[in-house]
């Protein structure tokens, strides 16, 4: 049973009481992404007592990070951050059961959508949004959605009760590979706690079935205005049923395993038939050179890509396995067959190579 003293501030108001608090209770919520969003949704759920959080993510805290990622400290910096943010949210809250995933979201993992009911999607990298999209309608599972831009924030709920999804309201541009993360454009710290505790906000309603929820609808956020608009978007049959396909041959495919831990990747280095591509900006540092390894940044890799013959082995690589993967899955949607990347970036290698 709850502990009726930590919740009791809650438990008072008529629309949570004793029973909402058990529905919190057994509540299970995947957060993909422990990052800017996710630091202030993890908060918040934890807090609130949502019995059964998983969190997903593969990147290490960056002193970058800092300023905006509240569930870490300085010397948690060059650590895994999902191991970080358990031990800092049991802290929080004991009661709360936390399973942590250790790799990025992509086609390879996403089967571990089918055990949770809501889906709290708090990434940066648009190709991965598509990707929780399609997954999630295709098992019907709610997706609170959030998204920063410097200033600027918009928060809505896909696949809520059959409502509009992902695509409905931003339908796919096929050419291309865009991400732009914080790291490119900046971002203001308290923006996505604002953002996040919206997120936070909409799963609460969701679970306990109160409120109108922010389905068909965008709440656009403009902190330097301070203020909030309301967008309203259509359901657009053709895109959740392309979702749909897409998602199930996802979850269906027999898996085979592109990503590459630093070892396997080293070995891929040494065999000269197999081409090792950079795709990070030419000034990032760790620099990482070999015979093999050409340097084509992500935004160059589209026009690069039409000389390459479609069946040759490909290793990606870039600092983090977030911008790798990115290429990967474009390269694989333009009909390449033989493409791996590095799964947790350059920095996984610093052990390996003193």
């Amino acid at each position: 049973m709850h502990n009726n003293t930590r919740y009791s501030r809650q438990t008072i108001l008529p629309e949570v009481g004793d029973l909402g608090q058990q529905k919190l209770q057994n509540a299970r919520v995947l957060v993909i992404g422990a990052g800017g969003l996710g630091c202030p949704v993890l908060q918040n759920l934890v807090m609130a007592g949502v019995g059964h959080i998983g969190i997903v993510d593969g990147d290490v805290v960056d002193e970058s990070n800092l300023h905006r990622q509240s569930l870490y400290t300085h010397s948690d910096v060059g650590q895994q951050k999902v191991v970080v943010a358990k031990q800092a949210l049991q802290a929080l809250n004991p009661e709360v059961d936390l399973v942590v995933f250790t790799e990025y979201f992509d086609s390879n993992t996403a089967t571990m959508v089918e055990k949770y009911q809501i889906i709290v999607d708090c990434t940066d990298a648009i190709g991965v949004r598509y990707l929780i999209n399609d997954v999630a309608v295709a098992k019907r599972i709610p997706v609170v959605y959030a998204s920063i831009h410097k200033f600027q924030g918009q928060v809505s709920v896909f696949n809520y009760q059959n409502g509009p999804s992902y695509r409905c309201l931003f339908p796919e541009k096929e050419e291309g590979i865009t991400i732009p993360s914080c790291e490119m454009s900046g971002v203001l710290g308290v923006v996505p706690q604002v953002l996040g505790s919206f997120q936070a906000t909409e799963v609460l309603k969701i679970i306990l079935g109160v409120g109108a929820v922010l389905s068909g609808k965008l709440l656009l956020y403009d902190a330097l205005r301070a203020q909030t608009q309301m967008m309203t978007f259509a359901k657009n049959q053709k895109a959740i049923e392309k979702g749909i396909i897409n998602g199930n041959k996802i979850l269906n495919t027999k898996k085979k395993h592109n990503g590459l831990d630093a070892t396997a990747f080293l070995e891929k280095c040494n065999s000269p038939e197999i081409i090792v591509i950079d795709v990070r900006e030419v000034e990032e540092l760790p620099e990482y050179k070999g015979t093999n390894i050409i340097q084509v940044p992500l935004g160059e890799l589209a026009a690069y890509s039409k000389h390459l013959n479609k069946n040759q082995e490909i290793v990606l690589f870039c600092q983090t396995g977030q911008r790798s993967l990115a290429a990967m899955q474009y390269l694989e949607k333009s009909g390449f067959t033989n493409i791996f990347h590095l799964e947790k970036g350059v920095i996984s290698l610093q052990n390996q190579l003193q």
